[in-house]
């Protein structure tokens, strides 16, 4: 039999909009899955910069979603609704969620559920979902990066960057990354990259011209917005196509369509968070089907930079924000 669940959990929530120190361990009533839905007793959270940036009150969670921080956990399934076949409960999953993961009960869409790899600790679970789904709608699904082809993203030693490398090397590409130090280009390489451009000592556009013969990059993938964008449409490749996910230095570009017209380049983007369940179950059926095996066997694994206890939120956005870290940062309860 299971044991019961209890009335209350401990949770960590956003008391105002402001820096880390806002970040508050307190307690709150385990929810309840409704129709499709599974509830998770947490192993362990990822930390991303989407939550950073709903700590400081500039991305609210959409409607519905709960209003605590996380995107992603890894944990057994302990209560389902009625109309969940799969998982069951007593699964061990990681689910992408679209908030809530900063709790020791979380509800995760049941077909946003994947299971854990074969060999993996349920902790380091945690760090695949966000990263991993995002990588693969961008990367693969709207920008359709092929064998052969050539992949920039930039932040290489991010969870978004470590995870891209990986799986467009797995496939078949050739990637390019920037970094901010020398050492984080090391562990860019390290990871399969072909070239690791240190973005405060080299200019990257020459560099990936260099790597690709003057062709330039088939994909980028950009977290940086800002005045990379005109940099990264001269490093791309006639019929290039250029994905935007984040912009860490501002969303206001300028951009001279001459150039996409020229050279027939494509500008796209997506966020993740508020797409509809049934989109983001068919890019969970996609990772099942081709990434999970490799997880499995080794091919590609999550990169690790520290793990904090749950009530310690405050240090790991600490860690997040000083950009020092390498890979992803977990959240453990």
């Amino acid at each position: 039999m299971t044991q019961p669940l209890p009335e209350s959990m401990d949770v960590v929530e956003i008391a105002e909009p402001g820096g880390p120190e806002n970040l508050r361990a307190t307690t709150a009533a385990v929810p309840r899955p409704a129709a499709g839905e599974v509830l998770i007793r947490v192993a362990a959270a990822g930390v991303n910069r989407p939550d950073v940036l709903q700590r400081r009150g500039v991305y609210p969670p959409p409607p519905g979603a709960s209003p605590l921080p996380g995107l992603e956990v890894a944990g057994t399934v302990v209560d389902k609704a009625a109309d969940v076949g799969a998982p069951g409960i007593g699964d061990r999953v990681c689910a992408l969620v679209a908030g809530g993961g900063y709790a020791a009960y979380c509800t995760a869409p049941a077909a946003q559920c994947l299971p854990i790899p074969d060999g993996m600790e349920l902790e380091t679970a945690a760090a695949l979902p966000e990263t991993f789904f995002t990588v693969w709608a961008n990367v693969f699904d709207r920008a359709r990066l092929g064998r052969g082809e050539t992949l920039l993203v930039h932040g290489g030693t991010s969870g978004i960057g470590t995870t891209a490398i990986q799986l467009a090397k797995a496939f078949g590409a050739r990637v390019a990354t920037t970094a901010g130090s020398d050492r984080k280009c090391a562990a860019c390489h390290d990871l399969g990259a072909d070239l690791a451009v240190n973005y405060r000592t080299q200019d990257f556009v020459p560099a990936v011209l260099d790597l690709t013969d003057g062709a330039g990059a088939d994909v980028i993938l950009d977290m940086v917005g800002g005045d990379y964008v005109p940099r990264n449409l001269k490093a791309l490749a006639e019929g290039g196509r250029h994905v935007s996910i984040a912009f860490l230095s501002g969303h206001k570009v300028t951009v001279d369509l001459s150039l996409v017209m020229r050279r027939r380049l494509v500008l796209t983007g997506s966020t993740l968070r508020p797409r509809p369940v049934a989109e983001k179950a068919a890019i969970a059926d996609a990772l099942r089907r081709q990434v999970w095996p490799m997880l499995a066997d080794g091919r590609i694994r999550p990169v690790l930079d520290q793990r904090f206890a749950l009530a310690d939120a405050a240090a790991a956005h600490a860690r997040m924000e000083s950009s020092e870290h390498i890979g992803k940062i977990l959240l453990t309860v």
